[in-house]
């Protein structure tokens, strides 16, 4: 919990909000389609700060400590920080700070989610989504939130206008006077209650190049005018969605365009879609197969030594690859990949610095990936806004005793007693821990299982050294 205290503090008080009026039909869509997408801490914490908010009101009106909302969840701080950022990242909360002498005061604004159609024409929560339920609970869902649709051609339309039922009176009737002016003026500190718009995940702006797309481009096929901020905004989920970088967009924005020299959005999600099965052969794009992005990258020269090798070959591989390879390439479970992409869609974390931290976890866990340790060290490198494999080795090794520590308390809830034959023998520490480490006693007790374990994960960096 120590990682929050320059952020977060149980003293700090805390104030909520709405943007709009939330009705119970969003509890339906929140527990529906968001929960299988950000799990049920954040959803819980959405729920419990709304239930601050007085029916048909839009501010709570009253002012809490988080040691209070701490007590009501029976959650630790760093449990509700955490769902808080998840409930930032797919735009479902936002949040002010205010600090004034030693007290500070975040104010939370709850935002309605999406409606169920926006929710699944979105460019990429609909595609998330369907990842994580499958075909027939996705298709179930869908239909949940739909209806049939009436159709109205064979009927006439009669609907009558303003102007055809009612007539204005005579014109001096609308005369307004000074006293009525200051009675229909709406108060700038006030705002009336209705219904706020929801909001998709944002951010995808600052992951993709537009500098290097549009020098690629020929003002003679498209002009300027066809990128809007909305059309730039599509372009770069896609490009997060399906992996797909500056100079791949370029022909696939090219046969996107409409005749009226636009950029057709659904057809760009269309060819988009089909460069992806051509290219990946799979219905879906999966986070975990993707690579550290071209920019995110340490260099274009051919690595020389051990640690830059090793660092090019985990910019270049999946993150379901390297876990494979650690796994002496047997097929991850779909509860380890649930964590890895778990982290990627929350933390946005790029695939090479995910790569790191599964290396980091599963050789100081027993080959294991435990989810509340790789979320925990995940959510302090987003915190630190950690971007490259370099990066995230260096925090590793400058923070491996505060995360030892974590490992360590762990532990210490779970102790259990163990009666397995155990041997004694030399610990693996990757290249680029062993820096940090050179004072760790290297001796550690193993049971023969992960003896076994251990030899296959060194084996595997053998040969990758010797590629």
């Amino acid at each position: 919990m120590a990682r929050h205290w320059k952020e977060l503090l149980p003293i700090d008080f805390y104030s909520v909000s709405s943007n709009g009026m939330l009705h119970d039909y969003d509890r339906k869509v929140l527990s529906l389609l968001y929960q299988p997408l950000i799990g049920a801490l954040p959803i819980s914490l959405y729920f419990t700060l709304w239930s601050e908010l007085e029916q048909n009101r839009i501010h709570s009106g009253s002012i809490n400590s988080h040691r209070a909302l701490m007590s009501l969840m029976q959650l630790r701080l760093d449990d509700i920080f955490d769902a808080r950022k998840k409930l930032e990242g797919i735009g479902l909360l936002k949040v002010w700070r205010r600090k004034q002498e030693e007290e500070r005061h975040f104010f939370y604004e709850l935002q309605p989610p999406l409606s169920p159609e926006e929710f699944f024409n979105d460019a990429m929560l609909n595609i998330y989504l369907h990842k994580k339920l499958g075909k027939q609970h996705y298709q179930k869902l869908k239909s949940f939130f739909s209806d049939q649709k009436v159709a109205t051609e064979s009927y006439e339309h009669i609907t009558k206008s303003f102007s055809e039922v009612f007539a204005s009176g005579h014109f001096d009737s609308l005369y307004i006077s000074d006293e009525l002016k200051e009675d229909i003026k709406i108060d700038a500190s006030e705002t009336f209650i209705g219904r706020g718009e929801g909001a998709t995940p944002s951010g995808f702006m600052d992951t993709f190049d537009f500098e290097l797309f549009a020098s690629g481009l020929s003002k003679s096929f498209i002009s300027e005018k066809a990128f809007t901020p909305r059309v730039k905004e599509m372009i770069a989920k896609i490009a997060f969605l399906y992996d797909i970088n500056p100079i791949q967009m370029q022909s696939l924005v090219l046969r996107a365009i409409d005749e009226k020299e636009e950029v057709n959005i659904e057809l760009l999600r269309k060819v988009a879609r089909d460069w992806y099965q051509i290219e990946y052969g799979d219905d879906l794009p999966s986070l975990a197969q993707r690579t550290q992005p071209l920019h995110l990258r340490t260099g274009s020269s051919e690595p020389k030594t051990e640690e830059e090798r090793h660092i090019r070959h985990l910019e270049t591989v999946s993150p379901l690859k390297r876990l494979s390879e650690l796994s002496g390439g047997g097929e991850p479970s779909k509860a380890d990949i649930d964590i890895i992409e778990g982290i990627m869609f929350n933390q946005q974390l790029p695939p090479g610095v995910v790569n790191v931290l599964i290396e980091y976890v599963m050789i100081k866990t027993d080959m294991r990936l435990s989810k509340s340790y790789v979320e925990k060290i995940a959510s302090h490198w987003a915190r630190k806004k950690i971007k490259t494999v370099k990066e995230a080795m260096e925090l590793a090794k400058k923070e491996h005793q505060q995360y030892l520590s974590w490992q360590v308390e762990k532990k210490n809830k779970k102790a259990t007693t163990s009666t397995s034959k155990k041997v004694i023998r030399q610990e693996y520490i990757p290249e680029w821990m062993k820096e940090e480490n050179k004072d760790q006693p290297k001796n550690t007790e193993i049971t023969p299982e992960l003896e076994r374990k251990r030899k296959q994960l060194e084996e595997e960096f053998k040969r990758l050294k010797k590629r």
